[in-house]
């Protein structure tokens, strides 16, 4: 089972920028997807952001294309976010979540993850 811990968030102004770091320990495959998702209060959890470790796919929510990015760097087996140009809608704890399958299937639906981060919050002031 792989164990996925969160950082980077913390209190920015709109219009900053932030980038949170996932670090997953234990073994990445290549048919694996890493996700961002969040759960704004009293909202269903939603994926943001996610990948397939592979490189093949990604898949961006509408409400963050062109502000955010997600990446992997396969060595270290960290996922990151880039967020730019925050708003604050985007209020939030973030989690970091990872399908074991060794089945390629583009998903970015949160019951098709089985390994959850603790979640980094992340908060835009207007």
């Amino acid at each position: 089972q792989v164990q996925l811990v969160e950082s980077g968030g913390g209190l920015v102004q709109t219009g900053d920028s932030l980038r949170l770091s996932c670090v997953a320990a234990g073994r990445i495959l290549d048919s694996y997807i890493m996700g961002w998702f969040r759960q704004p209060p009293g909202q269903e959890r939603e994926c943001v952001a996610a990948l397939r470790w592979s490189g093949d796919w990604t898949y961006y929510a509408d409400s963050v294309k062109g502000r955010f990015t997600i990446s992997r760097d396969s060595a270290k087996n960290i996922v990151y976010l880039q967020m730019n140009s925050v708003k604050p809608e985007d209020t939030s704890v973030y989690y970091c979540a990872v399908r074991q399958s060794l089945y390629y299937k583009n998903t970015a639906e949160p019951s098709d993850f089985g390994s959850w981060g603790q979640g980094t919050q992340v908060t835009v002031s207007s």
